[in-house]
């Protein structure tokens, strides 16, 4: 048996037209409002698993507060303190209690709660001192040679503090020797090099974390992509083998900037076009869970 919960992260006011890539804001602003400088607000949301062995594993950790002001400001952080150690705290779990955190990638609105909140004259550190780091081999190259069009995108430091933690997981294939069958892993490259989207095993049907290959509801519509989608055609063609899965699976979708949903099933409409149905504001349950 586990528990699954969604825990929010701090969260982000980014430019619309970089969120929806080569759609109109016409269409955009009618699924979320811009403000007048057209940003629109987007969550970090993470899914805490806790078992009845005590291993508490966290996926993904948000855009978290490591920013000095300044540079928080200019990448929308809206918050200066880190909610999600706040949020995890109200969830009864200290970081002290995070055995593992999984990483879709490395990009720091996903990585950045890591690590500790920014304080002057201070360097990086890790915020959770026991937990082994798993994420993708692709995507840990990428963080550690970062291609000029997404080098503003990582943490610089964040790679070497992790290799000397000597907690790190880098993973090839669909399991971690860390986490053990109830987990298993899809992969996709449009977004970013290896991708990773961790599927949890439900008595409702799989969840997956649907990271930045379906960030939130809008982004379920197969032609909606981000501006920062390395290869957008790509992106689409592995939503699409994603979203047909995890229909025929009756699965559900586990959304990271949706800052209205956090989970939904997905399913064609009569048109053929997917949409979201059984939607949740929150995911807390208990499931027995079998990934495979």
């Amino acid at each position: 048996m586990a528990h699954l919960a969604s825990i929010l992260g701090n969260s982000q006011r980014l430019d619309g037209g970089a969120m929806f890539g080569n759609a109109p804001r016409a269409l955009w602003s009618r699924w979320i409002e811009p403000d007048e400088l057209g940003l629109i607000p987007l969550a970090t949301r993470c899914l805490l698993v806790r078992e009845d062995s005590g291993r508490v594993v966290l996926i993904e950790t948000g855009v978290g507060s490591f920013f000095a002001p300044e540079l928080r400001s200019r990448f929308g952080v809206t918050e200066q303190g880190h909610v999600l150690l706040d949020n995890l705290a109200v969830a009864g779990v200290d970081p002290a209690d995070v055995d593992v955190v999984v990483l879709s990638h490395l990009h720091f609105d996903h990585a950045g709660g890591l690590l500790r909140q920014w304080s002057e004259g201070t360097d990086l550190a890790l915020a959770f001192p026991a937990a082994t780091v798993v994420v993708s081999s692709a995507a840990w190259e990428r963080a550690r040679q970062p291609h000029p069009r997404d080098r503003a995108s990582f943490i610089s430091g964040l790679p070497e503090l992790l290799l000397e933690c000597e907690r790190l997981e880098i993973v090839d294939s669909d399991t971690s020797t860390t986490l053990g069958p109830d987990f298993r892993f899809h992969f996709s490259q449009g977004h970013t090099p290896g991708l990773m989207l961790t599927e949890v095993g439900s008595d409702a049907g799989p969840v997956v974390f649907g990271g930045d290959l379906v960030p939130g509801r809008p982004w379920v519509h197969l032609p909606i992509t981000m501006g920062y989608d390395r290869f957008p055609e790509l992106l689409i063609d592995e939503k699409t083998s994603l979203l047909d899965d995890l229909e025929r699976r009756s699965g559900r979708l586990f959304f990271t900037h949706d800052t209205e949903v956090a989970v939904a099933r997905v399913q064609r409409d009569s048109g053929g076009r997917f949409v979201c149905t059984e939607e949740a504001s929150t995911l807390n349950e208990s499931t027995v869970r079998s990934a495979s």
